[in-house]
């Protein structure tokens, strides 16, 4: 979590919040047309909230959290847990038949699919069932004010005082996650502003109470990022053992045709859909040859708009497909992977990066960059490539 402070430090960070507020915040506000009455009533008794993560108290200097560094970096699989997905999967299953009219209404106007939107709406609140308890004011100001990113969330919060200011939603009505995330699509207000979108005719985009509203509102999103109709997200693949792992990558795309000229099959024993085979693909293997693998379409990208995590991506279409077509679970069994602390990954990284790969900067997580250039070392040192870091290639990296 983030710092701590004891009483009197905390009274003395309130009186500096309290200042900013006042000097800071407010001329910008006031310029982007918040009146003081909005001003002062969003932000009545709102004190910094220093449990928090991501802060840099005054004076100090920001550093990556112990419990970040020694964090063990485990398998995909945990992110998948069957519990989980299939939660999402019949509460989705559910929806589609309670909301089919404006399931209809939305798909044809956007072109995304119900299955998509229903696994994002699922997953990001459990259908507008989970707890979403932070004060939005406290989290956005309080991280404006104190966190590593101050700017972002400087526009964030101007951004959800303009949405009082316009009458958009109420104070009241203004709770967020940790990350000052609102509603059932957990927006950001910038993202509200951007997106949200009336889906029931009542006028008002409401993200909060109306299902119709949050799921307009996620197509929208994804529409205006750059989903292209007609297409799927991905197909779980059968990679052949003499195909390098290390072509994984977005920009690394062939003709969907030209994998499966390659030996790529599906997992189900069709075709590839033949509007689909014609187009570019991208190889997918989130735990390299320790998982299933993946043939993704661009649309698969744009889910990554709304979560920067192939995981989460992944898991979206995952969901989507089983709730429009039946509960199949992936093909390809989770390996036994990770152990690691993300300051191994770190490390191991770092030490990839001296020998001149792009593994996509040295954060402790193995993104696609990362896994294919473990992947390319392995292979230029004439191992099989598996394209996961292990402690074996952590040892021989960054003791050898």
């Amino acid at each position: 979590m983030g710092a701590s402070a004891p009483a009197y430090a905390q009274s003395s960070i309130n009186a500096q919040f309290q200042s900013w507020l006042q000097n800071d915040l407010w001329p910008q506000a006031k310029a982007r047309g918040v009146s003081a009455e909005t001003f002062n009533a969003a932000f009545k008794g709102v004190t910094p909230n220093l449990k928090l993560p991501d802060l840099v108290l005054p004076g100090q200097k920001p550093e990556t959290p112990k419990q970040q560094h020694q964090a063990e970096f485990g398998s995909p699989a945990a992110y998948f847990a069957e519990k989980t997905v299939s939660g999402v999967t019949s509460g989705g299953r559910a929806r589609a038949g309670q909301l089919k009219a404006a399931l209809d209404r939305i798909e044809q106007r956007y072109g995304v699919p119900r299955g998509i939107l229903l696994a994002i709406w699922g997953r990001e609140s459990g259908f507008g069932n989970a707890k979403i308890p932070y004060n939005a004011f406290e989290v956005l100001g309080t991280k404006a004010f104190l966190a590593t990113r101050k700017e972002m969330f400087r526009s964030e919060v101007l951004a959800a005082l303009e949405m009082i200011e316009n009458r958009h939603t109420s104070i009241s009505a203004m709770k967020s996650s940790w990350a000052g995330a609102l509603g059932q699509p957990q927006f950001m207000p910038t993202s509200y502003l951007q997106y949200a979108v009336d889906g029931d005719g009542d006028g008002r985009a409401d993200i909060w109470g109306s299902a119709a509203d949050t799921l307009a509102s996620i197509a929208n999103y994804l529409a205006q990022r750059g989903w292209v109709k007609g297409r799927d997200w991905g197909f779980e693949v059968n990679v052949p053992a003499n195909l390098s792992c290390a072509l994984e990558g977005p920009d690394r795309g062939l003709k969907i045709s030209d994998w499966a000229a390659k030996g790529v099959t599906r997992v189900s024993g069709r075709p590839f859909p033949e509007h689909e085979a014609r187009q570019e693909g991208y190889l997918l293997m989130p735990a390299g040859r320790s998982g299933p693998a993946f043939i993704v379409t661009p649309n698969f990208y744009v889910l990554k708009e709304y979560n920067f995590s192939d995981n989460y991506a992944l898991f979206v279409g995952h969901a989507a497909d089983r709730i429009s077509y039946g509960d199949r679970r992936f093909a390809t069994e989770w390996g036994k992977v990770g152990g690691l602390y993300r300051s191994d990954v770190a490390a191991m990284q770092r030490a990839l990066e001296k020998l001149g790969y792009d593994v996509g900067g040295a954060d402790g997580l193995p993104g696609f960059r990362t896994r294919r250039s473990i992947g390319e070392w392995q292979e230029k040192a004439g191992m099989p490539a598996t394209c996961f870091p292990d402690r074996s290639i952590v040892s021989s990296l960054v003791k050898g």
